[in-house]
């Protein structure tokens, strides 16, 4: 199942979350756009809401082309939960402490 949601802001900040769900308890999340501003706390309530169901999460950012100070410190918090984070830009990675990808 591939269900997209899309969420739009005022000018170009805009984040979509592609819900991929395979195994049932296997769920990757792709992320586009940016990591910022009000759309921080809809993928905080996103994840949370999978992990509470048990869910296995993978982030694949690919294609976030930004993150602020609050979305970095979510992207933090989820690894040390043991979330995958795949794709991420140089960067992004460089701030969350993952390994070179």
């Amino acid at each position: 199942m591939v269900l997209h949601l899309l969420f739009p802001l005022v000018g170009n900040e805009v984040l979509k979350i592609s819900i991929m769900e395979s195994a049932g308890e296997v769920v990757t999340l792709e992320l586009e756009g940016q990591i910022s501003g009000r759309w921080v706390d809809l993928l905080q309530l996103t994840t949370e809401d999978y992990l509470y169901r048990g869910a296995q999460l993978t982030l694949d950012l690919g294609k976030v082309c930004f993150s602020d100070r609050d979305g970095i410190a979510l992207l933090k918090n989820l690894a040390d939960r043991q979330v995958a984070i795949h794709k991420a830009s140089p960067f992004i990675a460089q701030q969350i402490g993952l390994a070179a990808q």
